[in-house]
Formats: C-alpha cells, structure tokens, sequence
C-alpha cells in the first residue's frame, strides 16, 4: 500500500515562508503525480500546486492565487514531495494533504478516486 504522510505544518505570521513535506513509502514517488491540496473550515478543498509524474516530465502547476509564492519540488532521494510557502497570507490557513495519482489536472488530480492521500498537517497563519 502507497502510505503518505505530511509534515511541517505551523502556526506563522503573514509574510513568513513555510515548507511542507510530504513522505511516501510503498511506491516511488516520481512514477505519480503529486499535488498538495488544502481545506479550511467553511471552504471546499482546493489544489494548490501539483507537480507531474516522471513519465509526464514533472511538469508543475499552480492556482493561480499562489503563482510566484509557492513551488512544490521532489526529492527523489528522500521520495519526499515539498511545498514551499513563502509569503503566506492569512487567507492560507487551512489544513494542506498531499495527494499521489497518475496525472496532474492543473493544481488539481485526475483519478482522485484511485488517489492515495496522506493525513494532512496543519498550516496556522496567526496575524
């Protein structure tokens, strides 16, 4: 089984960077694409950045309100899947998973049916 399992959320200050981690075992990382989506109470859940698999040349995309300010990057060595955050806005607060499918859909996931999803870590943006 593909286990994921996010880390690294805090409580910041707007304006402050944060990186979030996400770890796999079971399955290479880089044969799926990654996305990281994030929910706050009262929002639908969004995706935020997905970057593609390696067979998809690890294309990445944003939405659009986070273009610039965040990147999302793999390492490979460590099958881990990043999110950087910089410049958090309070408007960020939420709790942010990852998510490993096949084929990124903008920020978003294609097959979410047949996703694995880590347990989500929580990102405080505390003015």
């Amino acid at each position: 089984q593909v286990q994921l399992m996010e880390s690294g959320g805090a409580l910041v200050q707007p304006g402050s960077a944060l990186r979030l981690s996400c770890a796999a075992s079971g399955a290479t990382l880089n044969d799926y694409a990654i996305a990281w989506f994030r929910q706050a109470p009262g929002k639908e859940r969004e995706g935020v950045p997905c970057i593609g698999s390696a067979s998809s040349d690890g294309t990445t995309y944003y939405k659009e309100s986070v273009r610039g300010r965040f990147t999302i990057s793999r390492d490979n060595a460590k099958n881990t899947v990043y999110l950087q955050m910089n410049s958090v806005k309070p408007e960020g607060a939420a709790v942010y998973y990852c998510a490993a499918a096949i084929w990124c859909k903008g920020a978003d996931l294609y097959g979410l049916s047949a996703a694995y999803w880590g347990q989500g870590t929580q990102v405080t943006v505390s003015l």
